[in-house]
């Protein structure tokens, strides 16, 4: 069975990012879309960054975002990864000279393959779950089982997962990564260190 990684996102504070760190997750996840509870301002998203050691890979998260928003932001936060979980077309992804992955909602009569294989310049694909005007971190968690056994990308699984239920989920469902973000909050942008800290713990199988 290869390494699952993880990410934690949806970080708004220096401290919470460098417990992710330390416990060992792969990634961590920044929220530029003002309208998030999560949502981080550039100067913030800056010292979060900053203050990261090597090998944790920064990811930016956005929503329908102009292309002028993103270059601002790319501009003054050194961003590794770009995420898109709004409505973007495969046009609006490209050409930001980062690696990106689109999020697709998951809700009942979505064609989980098709919709993936649209995106075909995307590194990943991100499956979360589809709660009606909530573009995501609702803390909701979809049906596995509705997933295909096979997507042409990478996938990265999301929506309601808890140190409770992503061994769970990594057996079932075998993904490249799982990315939590309400499952180890105290509050709504506030990270529990021990909670991150038993979420990777069962990500890596360690009890």
């Amino acid at each position: 069975m290869s390494v699952v990684r993880s990410k934690i996102c949806g970080i708004t504070r220096v401290e919470d990012a460098l417990a992710a760190a330390q416990a060992g997750a792969d990634a961590i996840g920044l929220v530029f879309y003002a309208k998030s509870p999560r949502a981080v301002g550039i100067q913030q998203a800056r010292q979060i960054v900053n203050a990261l050691p090597p090998f944790i890979s920064t990811v930016g998260l956005f929503v329908n975002a102009t292309r002028c928003e993103i270059g601002e932001v790319l501009d003054a936060v050194a961003l590794d990864v770009l995420q898109f979980h709004g409505d973007e077309t495969p046009a609006d992804c490209e050409g930001f000279g980062r690696p990106w992955y689109k999020a697709l909602r998951v809700g009942p009569g979505i064609d989980i393959a098709t919709q993936a294989a649209h995106f075909a310049g995307a590194n990943a694909i991100l499956l979360d779950t589809y709660v009606s005007g909530v573009p995501g971190g609702t803390g909701e968690r979809f049906d596995w089982s509705l997933i295909p056994g096979a997507l042409p990308k990478p996938l990265i699984l999301a929506g309601g997962l808890t140190m409770d239920n992503v061994a769970e989920a990594i057996a079932q469902v075998r993904p490249y990564a799982v990315d939590v973000s309400g499952g180890v909050e105290v509050s709504r942008g506030i990270k529990d260190a021990a909670k991150v800290r038993a979420f990777i713990r069962q990500v890596r199988g360690v009890m």
